[in-house]
């Protein structure tokens, strides 16, 4: 890792916010130039541009990580985007949302996402293909204008933004995580979208569960579109999450207060600039699920869901809202519906497409080596466990005991 730890051990502290950080990408190239920010209000005007008329995720809205740093990023840690432009010309090329932390006694470079963002994505000024030689020139300017740090740890990191290449996961460091995201491409009518789209066992048993669902009182997809419905179909959602969790004996993040007022302050904001949508699923006078969506242009981000299967026996409530959502996503024009991160397996029946994300975790000092092979095993081990599906189950189960007595204490 010496070709990273260079960059890093040029770099300078203290910089006042928004202070000029500026450096030629590498002897080599001197492609582009980095400048640091230590604040969002000081790169906020390129963040809405390329927002708007770039490339990026619904998980880089500026909104999203304002609400990230207001309420969830730790006391300790700094925030620090880097903006990269062309050194020839000056014009904007990319954002980097991140921040440096303190973790077990040492220093660490992230994603700004603190556990509301599945992808770590840069937002990139147009569609301009990258290459490994390129993105290695980036990624060069980048170090050269953080903060000191032990390591680098980002995660999620998708293979493409919108059809283009992620310049993170093209750098010689990243490697296949043992995540994986899922998505479903959405065209054509409406009305029989879900039947083109999706594998015939998943509509048989969707058809099957919604006509359940009706005979229960009448079904209807409710969109939270006042600030009471918002209050009440989200206060819904964390309800009906956290009892289920605890049920199954696993720890959501909802069970955190800063989380819950995190999403609800997004949802409330949504209303006014469309970047998030609740819907809920109601059978007769009972809602049976709720989805949290984040929106970007044509993409439907489903981030939460929430069932109540006591309601309806042999009914899968959550499949039939997001059955009904490909409907009413399509109909709205959405072409693509995004089913996050995690191996369900519900969402292979569905028929959406599976993608395995890249992962940068390196060390630049000592203490970051060693805490970053940890860290590497510990993925390792995880994964073998996950693939084998006894041991899953028996470490799924202890798991389980553990937080339900945990929770009794």
């Amino acid at each position: 890792m010496a070709s990273q730890a260079m960059p890093m051990a040029a770099m300078t502290t203290g910089l006042a916010d928004d202070e000029a950080a500026a450096h030629a990408a590498g002897a080599a190239s001197g492609a582009y130039v980095a400048r640091l920010h230590t604040s969002l209000e000081a790169v906020k005007p390129l963040w809405l541009h390329l927002e708007t008329k770039g490339v990026c995720t619904g998980h880089q809205h500026f909104a999203w990580a304002e609400g990230i740093v207001e309420r969830l990023v730790p006391a300790k840690a700094e925030l620090a985007v880097v903006e990269l432009r062309d050194a020839a010309t000056g014009e904007p090329v990319m954002l980097l949302p991140l921040m440096r932390r303190r973790a077990f006694h040492h220093w660490v470079i992230e994603w700004l996402s603190c556990g509301v963002c599945d992808y770590a994505a840069p937002l990139l000024a147009d569609t301009t293909p990258w290459t490994r030689q390129s993105a290695e020139a980036a990624w060069a300017a980048v170090l050269s204008v953080l903060p000191p740090a032990d390591r680098i740890h980002i995660t999620g990191i998708p293979k493409e933004i919108g059809g283009v290449a992620n310049p993170l996961a093209l750098l010689s460091p990243a490697r296949d995580s043992i995540h994986s995201h899922y998505g479903i491409a959405m065209d054509g009518d409406a009305e029989t979208v879900v039947k083109r789209i999706c594998r015939p066992s998943f509509v048989k048993a969707l058809n099957k569960d919604l006509r359940r669902l009706d005979r229960n009182g009448g079904l209807a997809l409710v969109e939270a579109d006042t600030p009471a419905l918002v209050d009440s179909i989200f206060g819904k959602l964390v309800e009906m999450r956290l009892s289920r969790f605890r049920q199954l004996g696993r720890f959501d993040l909802l069970a955190r207060q800063p989380v819950v007022d995190f999403y609800r302050d997004a949802a409330h904001r949504g209303l006014t600039d469309g970047s998030v949508r609740i819907f809920g699923l109601r059978a007769g006078d009972v809602m049976v699920a709720v989805q949290y969506l984040a929106v970007h242009l044509g993409t439907l981000h489903a981030l939460l869901v929430a069932i109540d299967q006591g309601v309806v026996p042999n009914v899968s409530p959550g499949l039939c809202i997001m059955g009904e959502l490909i409907r009413w996503g399509r109909g709205q024009g959405f072409d693509y519906f995004d089913l996050s991160v995690g191996n369900q397996s519900y969402k292979e029946h569905m028929g959406a497409v599976k993608s395995v994300l890249s992962e940068l975790c390196y060390g630049i000092t000592l203490k970051g080596v060693t805490a970053s092979g940890a860290i590497k095993y510990r993925g390792q081990g995880v994964a073998f466990v996950r693939d084998n599906p006894r041991l899953f189950k028996v470490a799924q189960e202890t798991m389980q005991r553990w937080r339900r007595l945990r929770a009794g204490r």
